[in-house]
């Protein structure tokens, strides 16, 4: 699966597409505000909901799921590049995240 480019999270700015591919109980404890939520499993289903013209950043928490994401992507025409590190590199950078549960926002 040549051709997969990864980036860190200082190249994601304001106004970025982010797609979290993470599961729902991830997403709640904690995530990027404004990023799409579709978990890997539901992608193939939901594909309509994504733009295959605009620069999507597919992110999870370490980088695994979210490369197949960004590979499958590919595959199908989007321009997706693959967050190296996911939420753990987001939260260890400091950059700001929101969490559904009302409590301090974190990565699971």
């Amino acid at each position: 699966m040549s051709g997969i480019e990864n980036v860190g999270v200082d190249r994601i700015g304001p106004g970025a597409t982010v797609l979290d591919v993470r599961e729902d109980y991830e997403w709640e404890a904690g995530h990027i505000d404004g990023a799409v939520h579709i978990p890997l499993d539901q992608l193939p289903d939901r594909l309509e909901e994504l733009d295959p013209d605009e620069d999507l950043y597919v992110i999870c928490r370490t980088g695994g799921r979210s490369y197949r994401a960004t590979a499958w992507l590919v595959g199908h025409g989007y321009s997706a590049m693959n967050v190296a590190g996911g939420m753990d590199a987001w939260q260890e950078a400091g950059r700001d995240m929101v969490a559904d549960s009302g409590k301090q926002p974190t990565v699971l």
